[in-house]
């Protein structure tokens, strides 16, 4: 699962784009019991979401014309400039640009081939997030693409992630690992079939944030105005899932992990 020790490839940030951060606030610190800690106007209303003080999320305003509500998520790199070279390279586009964020780090946009948005980071005083893992923080990160096989391939050439096959009822899941260590110590997420189980018709990348009752949890989604995609449901050796959206659509999952894994 996911931790905060970061290297290359690792999911080190994730932050919602709405089109209406207020009602975000509202919605999300009702769902999972977060605190929102707004930086102000001269951050562009950009804020995190905090358990017990560490951040587990970011939120802002929707920054790029024709965006649509979503979670997007971002990948640590040693070198931003490199990796959108690699970018390119593979048949993805740079949608924004290496740059700045006021010394925290520097921060890119892109769009592989298939078209699923991410981010990557590049650490400077900010690491990333300061929790994962861990009740109502992110816990794995989902990639759902025409071309699963594809999609393993490009990603490879960004961060040498390496994969490996799990069949699960109708398909085959490939979990993913970093390249540094123990490839299951350093699985953080999968690739599946695009539409497989959830209705999903668009390539993304979906965070699944971990909580201690899924049915409660998607009970307060739909007391929220949010959704849900794919009920309630128990995975054999995974736990009990959920995919859900907010109010504005913006679609994540929620995973109770067996125990046992």
């Amino acid at each position: 699962m996911l931790g905060t020790d970061f290297r290359k490839g690792s999911p080190n940030w994730l932050d919602l784009g709405s089109p209406d951060t207020d009602g975000a606030v509202s919605f999300y610190t009702g769902v999972f019991g977060w605190e929102f800690l707004s930086l102000g106007p001269e951050a562009g209303g950009y804020g995190f979401f905090q358990v017990g003080g560490k951040t587990v999320a970011a939120l802002g305003p929707l920054t790029e014309e024709g965006a649509t509500p979503a979670w997007m998520l971002h990948f640590n790199t040693p070198d931003i400039q490199e990796t959108a070279a690699a970018v390119t390279a593979g048949g993805g586009v740079v949608r924004m640009e290496p740059g700045d964020v006021m010394g925290e780090g520097r921060l890119a946009q892109f769009t592989d081939p298939q078209g699923a948005e991410f981010a990557c980071w590049q650490p400077g005083k900010t690491a990333g997030l300061g929790l994962t893992s861990e009740v109502n923080a992110l816990v794995w990160a989902e990639l759902h693409v025409p071309d699963p096989v594809a999609a393993v391939e490009f990603y490879a050439g960004l961060f040498g992630w390496r994969s490996a096959e799990m069949e699960a009822p109708g398909m085959t899941y490939r979990v993913l690992s970093i390249a540094d260590g123990d490839q299951e110590d350093g699985s953080f997420g999968g690739v599946a079939p695009l539409g497989e189980g959830t209705g999903n018709e668009v390539s993304r990348w979906v965070p699944y944030f971990n909580v201690a009752d899924v049915d409660a949890t998607v009970a307060a989604v739909r007391g929220g105005g949010g959704s849900v995609l794919m009920p309630a449901a128990d995975v054999p050796e995974v736990g009990r899932m959920a995919w859900t959206a907010d109010p504005t659509g913006a679609v994540f999952a929620l995973l109770a992990p067996d125990p046992r894994m």
